[in-house]
């Protein structure tokens, strides 16, 4: 290990594999809020004894972020999934709480403690039988990116391809099922950190995803899809799929600048055209793969050179063999046309208004308004302050606009177009873009153009 590889990971190295025992997880897990109570604590002697409350807010804060993070990095599994999930909504905090997540949070985007190299080995070993070197030219066993289920290494294919080799760390099954019994217990804490969403519904859809992403066959047919849709395009780029095992995939190299750089440094028009291709994928791949990327968190993007944005995880993905359901784009064209009348009759038909519930066409056009501005308009600017006015708006039960919301339906179908949306609105927002929302809605989106 060189001195800049080992600073890249600090004093983490030492993680082997996922901690497995239910017991060692569940103490992890619980030590969160006992972390946060003891801080409380000490900040209550630290006003005492002169420190102004906002200077101890803006210390616990911190304090509290970094154990967050720490512990959901080391635990990796569905842990760490939900802290990238509750990234994406990072935008959404109000400023003063959002300052101090915000570098845990693009830190836990990017890296997480990797496994050793004996543990690499084996791996391997078991996925591509004891001759594997023979694949590769070369083989880096210090991960380049290390995330909630799996790690990827760099390595040179026999055949001089440079290729990512993306490896699931052994146990990752039993201490995704311990984590997320044990985060349904915790769920008034991440709430904290997202005010207005509802942690316990997006643990329940986040389960039933994770364990799909535990199934690295799977992952690899969804990436063959998506680059046989994608394949050639001058915006997009998919890595094609090399080969495959049950918990490996090895597939070719994205070289490109992590989103999360452009989120922190970079210039306008370098946000702008993130967030313009960003908003393309989410639009055109259920229509032209018949997919929709699902875990639309920064990790998993890579802006290269030649000015595509690369998609560099397939884990997560949700199946429109039809494309985008249809009803969804036509509801969206009635309500951006005012029809509240048609609004009302779609949403009844579609089951987003259950039978008996009473509710006027005004009050669902006034929920929905706001909403839809990003559509309203030929470009729309993504910014923080617009996601946090309608986090405040939805999430503030003393509103009407939040009594309403609570009146309406999700149907099963729709949850996860529901969530991926939110979560990639999120993070135009964290880019500040401006993009053309509305012209890829009508080229996209079945139901939407008239």
């Amino acid at each position: 290990m060189t001195a800049s590889q080992s600073d890249a990971f600090g004093t983490m190295a030492h993680v082997t594999d996922i901690p497995q025992r239910r017991v060692a997880r569940t103490a992890k897990l619980a030590s969160l809020p006992l972390g946060v109570a003891g801080r409380a604590t000490i900040g209550l002697g630290k006003r005492i004894s002169g420190k102004s409350a906002d200077e101890v807010t803006a210390e616990l804060q911190a304090r509290t972020a970094e154990q967050l993070f720490a512990v959901l990095g080391e635990l990796k599994g569905g842990a760490m999934k939900l802290g990238q999930a509750l990234s994406v909504f990072e935008a959404a905090l109000p400023e003063e709480s959002a300052a101090p997540y915000r570098e845990a949070l693009t830190r836990l985007q990017e890296a997480a403690p990797p496994m050793p190299a004996a543990t690499v080995r084996r791996v391997l070993d078991e996925q591509f039988g004891r001759r594997w070197p023979e694949r590769f030219r070369e083989f880096d066993e210090i991960p380049a990116a290390a995330a909630s289920i799996g790690q990827v290494h760099r390595a040179v294919w026999a055949d001089g391809r440079e290729v990512a080799v993306k490896l699931q760390y052994p146990g990752a099954g039993p201490a995704l099922m311990a984590d997320f019994t044990q985060l349904s217990r915790l769920a008034w804490l991440f709430s904290r950190m997202s005010p207005g969403l509802e942690v316990k519904p997006l643990l329940a859809e986040l389960r039933e995803r994770v364990l799909e992403e535990l199934n690295y066959a799977l992952e690899a047919d969804s990436q063959r899809g998506f680059a046989t849709a994608y394949a050639g395009d001058p915006e997009i780029a998919i890595p094609r799929v090399v080969a495959s095992a049950p918990k490996a995939i090895v597939s070719e190299w994205l070289e490109g600048t992590p989103l999360s750089r452009i989120i922190a440094h970079g210039t306008a028009e370098q946000r702008d055209h993130a967030g313009s291709l960003l908003a393309l994928l989410h639009y055109s791949a259920p229509q032209r793969a018949g997919l929709l990327h699902a875990d639309p968190h920064p990790g998993n993007f890579r802006m290269l050179p030649d000015g595509r944005l690369g998609v560099v995880d397939f884990g997560a993905v949700a199946r429109l063999p039809g494309g985008t359901p249809e009803p969804l784009g036509r509801l969206t064209r009635l309500a951006l046309d005012g029809d509240g009348d048609g609004v009302m009759r779609e949403m009844r038909e579609q089951g987003f208004i259950r039978h008996g519930i009473d509710v006027t066409a005004r009050q669902v056009m006034d929920y929905l308004g706001p909403i839809l501005e990003p559509l309203a308009t030929p470009t729309f600017t993504f910014t923080r302050e617009w996601m946090r006015a309608q986090a405040n708006r939805l999430g503030d039960p003393r509103r009407e606009e939040a009594r309403v919301g609570r009146l309406f339906n999700l149907p099963p179908s729709y949850l996860l177009i529901h969530r991926v949306t939110l979560g990639s609105i999120g993070v135009l927002c964290q880019l500040g873009a401006t993009a053309p929302y509305r012209a890829l809605a009508e080229r996209w989106q079945a139901g939407f153009a008239k």
